[in-house]
């Protein structure tokens, strides 16, 4: 693992509007999460919008993608490719969004409810979204890794959920994953003792499940899903270090 990149002000200028174009997106599509649409006409969506304010689509072609954005269902963890497939009254969906402008990247993901959703799927996306904030709370300047990780594990398992560890979060920057790795998880096998500094530029993206944490690959090869078949949740943001807390980059 290389030592993750200090961005220069320029270079975070340049990813405020990339971030920024995830953020849009992610609003735009909320108004338009009702039962009917399918997960493809929402991939069009972003798409359009994204691209017609001079962004780009980073999750196209990436290492073989098929789509331009991840929406995710239920069971479905992360890499649901758009498609066909008509939401429901109760369902919950992830929408993965990554924008490439001028050579750099924005990441971010939310978990959307489809009309009214039931009690234990609300406390699921919930306590998802509560262990992100956890993690962006800890991410300060003189910080360690370990304390994001355990900020995330401690947040969802003290709620009675599991985090998926096969996946993880990232830096980026001037590419869609650069070093270092973010796991919702504290773990031997990355670094923990990592010193977050200012101007380290980081996706943090929790992954939690209703039931165990373990997950499995579909036979397209992309789309993960929990290995017993229960709800997942997911959120992401692209968040900047600086002295004091972790300034959000993808929030309108």
């Amino acid at each position: 693992m290389g030592l993750p990149e200090i961005k220069s002000t320029r270079e975070i200028e340049i990813m405020r509007v990339a971030c920024g174009l995830v953020a849009g997106s992610l609003d735009f599509v909320e108004k338009e999460l009702k039962p009917g649409v399918t997960t493809g006409e929402l991939d069009s969506l972003i798409t359009g919008f994204v691209e017609s304010r001079g962004g780009g689509m980073a999750f196209r072609n990436y290492r073989g993608y098929p789509a331009n954005t991840c929406i995710s269902v239920n069971e479905q963890v992360v890499h649901g490719i758009p498609g066909p497939r008509k939401l429901v009254e109760g369902d919950i969906v992830s929408v993965d969004v990554g924008v490439k402008y001028k050579n750099y990247y924005g990441d971010g993901a939310k978990t959307f409810p489809v009309g009214k959703i039931s009690e234990k799927a609300a406390r699921l996306v919930d306590t998802c979204s509560g262990a992100l904030d956890a993690a962006i709370l800890a991410a300060k300047a003189g910080s360690r890794m370990g304390e994001v990780c355990r900020a995330i594990q401690e947040y969802a398992e003290s709620r009675g959920f599991s985090v998926v560890r096969k996946y993880v979060g990232h830096g980026i920057g001037r590419r869609l994953h650069e070093d270092p790795q973010i796991p919702n998880f504290v773990s031997d096998s990355f670094d923990m003792n990592l010193v977050l500094k200012p101007g380290m530029t980081l996706a943090i993206e929790p992954m939690v499940n209703e039931g165990t944490g373990d997950t499995r690959e579909l036979p397209n090869r992309w789309t993960v899903v929990t290995a017993d078949g229960k709800l997942s949740s997911h959120f992401e943001h692209t968040v900047l270090v600086t002295g004091e807390c972790a300034e959000i980059l993808t929030r309108n």
